[in-house]
């Protein structure tokens, strides 16, 4: 791994770490780094989740690096594996992704704050998108956000870049839970080990099934389902993990999941 990234592993939980001072702000390198590290979680079958948070207590991520934009990185600069950050584009992640936010998140760090799939955050965290103050877009958040808040707060944060506090990002439901500083990896973790004891087939049928659906109407999306017209969910039926969930149920004890 590289300075800016580091990964630790703790069983089943791969915990990545941007570690880029003062600001954790990534640049095309560390954004290559970050979709290795996330690709090879991703095709790692002993690895079941993944943590990501920030060094410091300051900045969780401060989005793209200007001082490399000024030296000519742009938006045709190769990012890597799963665009910028390596996560908001990775195909077929399948497995749960926990985001521990330890500061401020924004511009490109609140996009790869929202590309996790559950999102812990310390009381001092803070958010924006401040793009529009450097003349540029934010371009997965103005697609992503307008669909995870109320439209009309999504567009003035995007046209304003006005910062959020991390209590009005619960109340959007952009953070699942507020800790103490002090306690945030501690928490993460503890939710990352409960996740990894959970089955891992049916993770990956609920992450595909989300994504394969989003713009699709209910019937159309329940009729793909019961074709078994995804792999994760034909995988998932056929599988010994779905006759132990079953099996477990009824003998009355904690079912043991493989993962086949």
């Amino acid at each position: 791994m590289s300075d800016a990234v580091k990964t630790t592993t703790r069983g089943a939980v791969l915990e990545v770490t941007l570690d880029r001072p003062k600001a954790n702000a990534i640049d095309s390198p560390t954004s290559r780094e970050l979709g290795r590290v996330f690709s090879g979680f991703r095709d790692d079958p002993e690895l079941r989740v993944a943590v990501l948070t920030g060094g410091g207590e300051r900045f969780f991520c401060a989005g793209w690096d200007l001082k490399a934009a000024a030296d000519g990185e742009d938006a045709t600069t190769d990012f890597g594996a799963g665009g910028f950050g390596g996560l908001q584009e990775l195909p077929d992640l399948n497995k749960p992704v926990i985001v521990a936010v330890n500061g401020i998140a924004c511009g490109g760090g609140f996009e790869l704050m929202i590309s996790g799939d559950i999102v812990i955050a310390a009381e001092h965290a803070s958010f924006a998108l401040p793009e529009i103050n450097a003349g540029t877009l934010a371009d997965a958040a103005t697609i992503k956000l307008p669909k995870r808040v109320p439209y009309h707060v999504a567009m003035e944060l995007l046209l304003t870049g006005r910062w959020m506090d991390v209590q009005e990002a619960a109340k959007w439901g952009l953070v699942n839970e507020i800790v103490e500083a002090g306690r945030l990896m501690d928490r993460a973790r503890e939710l990352a080990q409960m996740l990894a004891a959970g089955p891992p087939l049916v993770f990956a049928a609920i992450k595909e099934t989300v994504r394969a659906t989003e713009n699709m109407d209910f019937q159309e999306a329940i009729n793909l389902l019961n074709a078994q017209g995804l792999k994760t969910v034909k995988t998932l039926y056929g599988s010994e993990d779905m006759h132990e969930g079953a099996l477990a149920f009824a003998e009355k004890r904690k079912p043991v999941w493989k993962g086949v």
